[in-house]
């Protein structure tokens, strides 16, 4: 037999496609875009004549040939699911360009409020490899190796490699016993909370520069951000951001003539400056704490709709944004899954820097300062347990309102479909009933959800070269 000669996942790959149920298995998936991990459902759903009680359509998931409804699993890690990240990507890049440009039910003037993306970075916990360029694009050494005295572990404090961007020792400390591994954790465990409190002394900030009081500032005044966490090779979050300056009443009022740019970026600037963060709780018989801050390395720069201007275009800072939208951890050399333990941690594939701040995460839990800390829950993110991406309420659309938009157009077009009433009338009354019935692929199905995958994102990119919406390609 031909099939006893291949590999085992070509034999149940194969085995799957002959299966009499594999025409419909495979619509099913090409309607979840490929998604890498399905969501199985068992259920019913019902559309009644509201008047008379008939039944005008009904949809059982036990009259599918598989048994089941797949959908997708909507998970934004690209490490996870390339399928649904894709997804979450382009929604990410809607959400922030229309906050940029107008559009998604944001008046296209708001392109004309002053705005800077800022990139706020954690400070210095040790010396470690780093990729360097010079003004010509040339690699240059990391850190000068020449007359570098010892550290007190007898390693030189300099590097005289040249690393490129994929070199693994990038962002690995020169010395892992010098590094401080209890800071570096501490701060991504904090770095949520500094946010939090630079949003809050910004207002406070700007109205001191301007001269007036924060009640007069809000009546004038409103400051609008969407932001997102990368991790740095170091295993540390930074954020990137876009603040812009609204009226009183958001995206929809031009904000007054003297707020400026100019004034923006000064306030940003003393802001990240005086925000601290205590690492732990003070307590009466234990010194202060450590007070964690921003590190000096801040990146305030103009936002136009030119590229042109002395700045960064809009379009590129929605693109930068968009794409670590998808990204988690494991682009600092850690696992994108929870550790349960400790002991977990000697198996795990990972960089040894990561692996001393998993370890680390792990220790200080069982520390009382830090045991309102869930170390040990977000261990595999290095400390990190905050939002990747967030908003203010009043920068621009929502991510759940573009979800909604697209399921209420798959809704219209399946409704066309069938010919029935349009439920705005209040003709009809669906009524539905979904249960949980595992997820991921079964045997065999994860090669052909990855071929579907494929071919839509093939068909996407080339209606994107074509200037066509990506649906007519597809």
């Amino acid at each position: 037999m031909i099939l006893d000669h291949l590999s085992g996942e070509t034999r149940a790959a194969l085995e799957r496609a002959s299966m009499p149920d594999f025409d419909r298995w495979q619509r099913m998936v090409y309607a979840t875009g490929g998604c890498a991990q399905p969501v199985r459902l068992h259920g019913e759903r019902m559309t009644l004549d509201a008047a008379t009680g008939e039944v005008l359509d009904v949809y059982r998931t036990a009259d599918e040939p598989t048994g089941f409804l797949l959908t997708a699993c909507g998970n934004r890690r690209a490490s996870r699911c390339p399928a649904c990240s894709a997804v979450y990507k382009d929604d990410t890049y809607h959400l922030i360009i229309s906050g940029l440009r107008g559009g998604k039910g944001v008046p296209e003037g708001v392109s004309a409020h002053p705005r800077a993306f800022v990139t706020l970075t954690a400070p210095s916990f040790g010396a470690v490899h780093a990729h360097r360029s010079g003004k010509d694009g040339k690699t240059l050494p990391c850190r000068p190796r020449r007359d570098a005295p010892l550290c007190p572990h007898g390693r030189p404090e300099g590097c005289g490699a040249r690393h490129e961007r994929e070199d693994s020792r990038v962002g690995q400390a020169l010395c892992e016993s010098c590094y401080d591994y209890r800071g570096a954790v501490l701060w991504n465990a904090h770095a949520g909370e500094l946010w939090r409190r630079f949003t809050q002394a910004l207002p406070a900030v700007l109205a001191r520069l301007l001269g007036m009081p924060r009640g007069q500032l809000r009546r004038t005044l409103r400051l609008s951000y969407a932001k997102v966490a990368e991790y740095q090779a170091r295993g540390l979050v930074h954020f990137h951001a876009v603040i812009r300056l609204d009226g009183p009443d958001g995206p929809t009022s031009p904000p007054p003539s003297w707020a400026t740019l100019a004034v923006l970026d000064d306030a940003i600037r003393q802001a990240t400056a005086q925000v601290t963060v205590p690492a732990s709780e003070p307590t009466p018989d234990a010194p202060p704490p450590v007070l964690l801050r921003w590190g000096q390395q801040l990146d305030v720069r103009p936002v136009y709709v030119s590229a042109d201007l002395d700045g960064v275009s809009d379009q590129r800072v929605a693109s930068y944004v968009a794409k670590y939208a998808t990204k988690g951890a494991e682009s600092a050399g850690t696992v994108d899954r929870r550790i349960r333990d400790a002991g977990d941690v000697a198996g795990l594939t990972v960089t040894e820097h990561a692996r001393r701040m998993i370890l680390t995460c792990f220790a200080l839990s069982h520390l009382p300062q830090y045991r309102d800390l869930p170390l040990r829950q977000w261990a595999h993110m290095l400390g990190y347990r905050g939002h990747f991406s967030t908003k203010s309420r009043h920068y621009s659309v929502t991510l759940g309102e573009l979800r909604q938009t697209r399921a209420e157009y798959r809704a219209e077009q399946a409704r066309l479909l069938l010919g029935l009433p349009d439920p705005a009338e209040g003709r009809t009354v669906t009524l539905s009933e979904w249960r949980y019935a595992g997820s991921g692929h079964r045997h065999g199905e994860a090669f052909w959800a990855e071929v579907t995958r494929q071919r839509i994102a093939t068909a996407r990119s080339m209606a994107k070269e074509r200037g066509l919406p990506a649906g007519e390609a597809i």
